[in-house]
């Protein structure tokens, strides 16, 4: 592979392919597809596939300590082993909005979860941003999103960025080591086609994000500065992540929603999984501690 130039390693057609995730321990990528109830794995190369079905829309699935994975259903935070199949429940939440489902999600260095809810319509402001940690439960960091994207934490440990994807706003907080958000603040507006989606920093600290209907990648500096675009041959970019052995291996996940058929015939790879080499790495996946 090329740098910048994404290669399509698995064209299964997603209906909204999501929260792509390098596991180094087990040299595969794990991903979602929405509106499928579906986990998938594969190799780097996109070789050794693997589906898995689970009963409701699953938002992100994300390793945890002990082998299993944390993902997040509608209304809940559930423990999933691909051993079995089987799901137990971690923890229950917004039980008076039947209407959100959960959707991306992050862990962070301390082995505490951070996700989002959102309108699954689509509409009403009543996604919020939440943390799960063992040491302080469940905690709501903040609200009024149609729908929540991109959690994730500069390497310095002290920025944590959040996305409003209608708002088409990403925003950046200061973070202590306990968890605590301060300071919001615009990090950086798309003025282009399409809304900001999933995101992932790295090493360098740059923020790189996925525009849904914009069929680009974008890799924002620290500063807010544009310092690369990434066109993609697909229109509805969902998220990147990192992995392979050195981190420098991009993976894409996106997504058929919402595209007419006069779209997907222009667009045959929409839904795919992608990947593209880079010069800095990523960083780490860490791992769910869930007490």
């Amino acid at each position: 592979m090329n740098l910048y130039q994404p290669e399509c390693i698995w064209s299964l057609g997603a209906t909204l392919g999501e929260g792509p995730v390098w596991h180094p321990e087990d040299k595969a990528l794990y991903f979602v597809d929405i509106k499928q109830r579906a986990i998938h794995r594969c190799a780097e190369d996109g070789g050794r596939r693997q589906s898995w079905t689970v009963p409701a829309e699953v938002g992100f699935a994300l390793p945890m300590h002990g082998g299993d994975f944390v993902c997040g259903l509608p209304g809940r935070i559930e423990r999933f082993s691909f051993e079995t199949g089987e799901l137990t429940t971690i923890q229950e939440l917004e039980a008076d909005l039947p209407g959100n489902r959960l959707n991306d999600g992050y862990v962070d260095r301390h082995g505490a979860l951070w996700f989002g809810s959102m309108d699954n319509a689509e509409v009403a402001p009543s996604g919020s941003l939440f943390r799960l940690s063992a040491d302080d439960g469940l905690q709501h960091k903040d609200g009024g999103y149609v729908i929540t994207n991109g959690p994730c934490v500069s390497p310095d440990g002290r920025t944590f960025y959040h996305t409003d994807t209608l708002e088409k706003t990403i925003y950046a907080f200061d973070i202590d080591d306990s968890g605590n958000l301060s300071n919001k603040r615009v990090f950086v507006r798309i003025e282009g086609g399409g809304y900001p989606d999933g995101t992932a920093v790295d090493a360098d600290g740059a923020l790189w994000v996925g525009l849904f209907a914009g069929a680009r990648i974008e890799r924002y500096a620290a500063s807010g500065e544009l310092l690369d675009t990434v066109a993609m041959p697909c229109s509805n970019i969902t998220k990147v992540a990192f992995g392979g052995a050195d981190l420098r291996t991009v993976f894409v996940t996106t997504a058929r929603k919402g595209l007419t058929e006069e779209e997907l015939s222009r667009e045959p790879l929409a839904g795919g999984v992608f990947s593209f080499r880079v010069a800095t790495p990523g960083q780490l996946q860490h791992l769910y501690t869930p007490e």
